[in-house]
């Protein structure tokens, strides 16, 4: 006699069940402006290839660190609040029911809630097993590949000629 079991996946996040979660208040390793609360909702489904989160950043704030991915893409929905979008040292007015992409290759980036309430945002992206990230800002590049990083200055950074490969 065979047995199988079977795990059941959950596929389906209740609107109560996001609002009651905690969330993990999480803290960019290189700006210390950057504070949010993340509500992975991707990884509860079992989401492998595209982070999907709700976040929210208190006023004053940044979502991140200046930043661009060479490899993956992400985008941000924003449900509530107004915040301040640069894009290549431009800076940009945003609010609830604005969205902003931001493809992969393409120009540094960050978010800071200019608002006096919180700021609340759907980010989604790309989890690829290489990615190439530059904070220019900071004069730094991470190179992700699997479950690792390597964090060196962008003034360290040779390129070789290695030649004609035929």
């Amino acid at each position: 006699m065979t047995i199988v079991l079977v795990l059941k996946m959950e596929y389906i996040i209740r609107h109560d069940a996001i609002e009651q979660m905690e969330g993990l208040a999480k803290t960019h390793f290189l700006n210390k402006n950057a504070q949010r609360i993340n509500k992975s909702l991707g990884d509860l489904v079992g989401l492998k290839n595209l982070g999907f989160h709700i976040i929210e950043v208190l006023p004053g704030f940044e979502s991140t660190e200046y930043h661009l991915h060479h490899f993956e893409e992400e985008c941000v929905y924003i449900l509530a609040g107004n915040a301040t979008v640069t894009i290549d040292e431009v800076d940009y007015k945003v609010g609830a029911g604005d969205f902003v992409g931001y493809p992969a290759g393409g120009l540094p980036h960050t978010m800071k809630n200019t608002g006096s309430d919180v700021l609340r945002c759907i980010v989604v992206g790309q989890r690829l097993l290489h990615d190439v990230g530059d904070f220019p800002k900071l004069g730094k590049r991470i190179y992700r590949y699997g479950k690792s990083d390597d964090l060196v200055d962008l003034s360290d950074i040779a390129n070789p000629s290695l030649g004609k490969k035929i």
